[in-house]
């Protein structure tokens, strides 16, 4: 066989070369305890004069950690945004308004099932007591029957009818104590009780039930009729608050001429006159008002005329009156042909 087969240690007489003098010079040289070190252990070699450890495994020996020089900031939530907040308010605000609109329309839907129940709408304006001999003319529920986004307009108007029957009796007190002072002035007293009796229910009649009706049926002709009625009531402000002598007003030159002849009198109708003048300025405001958002409900001129045309020709009367006159032009015709 080949040398490459044989055993090279086998031999006795083979030197080894562990046994190399240079070799065992280094190891009599090296520092006791470092024959016993392995470096594929984690137990470190006793130092000299110390003997080794008994009983350390792996277990014991606890891993190196760090300690930072600087605390670590403290956790805080993240702030939310003032737009998300913002964005965050609107919702909830727009939530709560659906909610109100939602509430009030199951209020008035079950109201108005409880008026079918019961026969219909009784009227309840104005409200008089049960043992007064006239009743109530109107049915008046601004909640119930106009819209909620005319709720707050209709009810605006209505405060200010309000305002126009108590200015109206203060301009009374004023006239009375004009009258008081200077007995020539008889016929501003007489005028303004006629005012008073004559303008508060003639202005409910004629510009705030036309008011509530347009609102409630979206009606172009009643519309129409406010703003022509409206119009003119604007300038009877106008004139009760120039307060032109034998007119019946309270106003500006009345007040200053009522003046110089007594100062409580002339201060109770300054009064007056300044509550004329607020309430045409308030009366030009919710013109201007109602007029725009007329021009939202789709109303024109001509649904004003067919509304119109529609209410003349579906009343009783004027069918009676139309056949009347037809029947009457018939006659006449035949009796001509005759």
């Amino acid at each position: 066989m080949s040398d490459f087969d044989s055993n090279p240690f086998a031999d006795p007489n083979a030197s080894n070369p562990f046994q190399d003098p240079s070799v065992t010079q280094v190891r009599a040289a090296a520092p006791p305890g470092l024959e016993e070190y392995n470096p594929f252990t984690e137990v470190k070699p006793a130092p000299a004069g110390m003997a080794p450890k008994t009983g350390g495994t792996a277990a014991n020996v606890q891993p190196a950690i760090m300690k930072p020089t600087e605390e670590p900031p403290a956790y805080s939530q993240a702030q939310p945004q003032p737009q998300q907040t913002r964005a965050a308010a609107e919702l909830l605000k727009r939530q709560e308004e659906l909610e109100k609109k939602a509430a009030e329309l199951d209020r008035r839907e079950r109201e108005m099932q409880s008026l079918s129940a019961s026969g219909g709408r009784k009227n309840n304006w104005p409200p008089l007591p049960e043992q007064f001999p006239v009743g109530p003319c109107f049915y008046h529920d601004i909640t119930v029957d106009i819209p909620v986004e005319f709720q707050k307009t209709v009810k605006i108007m209505y405060y200010l009818w309000m305002f126009h029957a108590g200015t109206l009796l203060a301009n009374l007190i004023g006239c009375l104590a004009w009258f008081c002072i200077d007995a020539a002035r008889g016929v501003d007293f007489g005028l303004a009780i006629l005012w008073l009796l004559l303008f508060t229910p003639c202005s409910f009649v004629c510009w705030y039930r036309p008011l509530y009706g347009a609102f409630r049926s979206d009606s172009s002709f009643r519309f129409f009729i406010f703003f022509f009625v409206y119009i003119c009531q604007f300038g009877i402000y106008v004139i009760q608050c120039i307060g032109i002598s034998g007119w019946g007003a309270s106003g500006w030159i009345s007040a200053l001429t009522a003046l110089n002849r007594s100062v409580p009198v002339g201060i109770i109708m300054i009064m007056v006159a300044a509550l004329f003048t607020s309430l045409a300025v308030m009366s030009l405001i919710m013109f201007k008002k109602v007029h725009a958002m007329y021009r939202t409900t789709g109303a024109s001129f001509e649904k004003a005329q067919q509304e119109f045309a529609t209410g003349v020709m579906s009343n009783k009367t004027v069918q009676t009156a139309a056949a009347n006159a037809a029947s009457r032009a018939a006659q006449e015709s035949f009796k001509e042909q005759i």
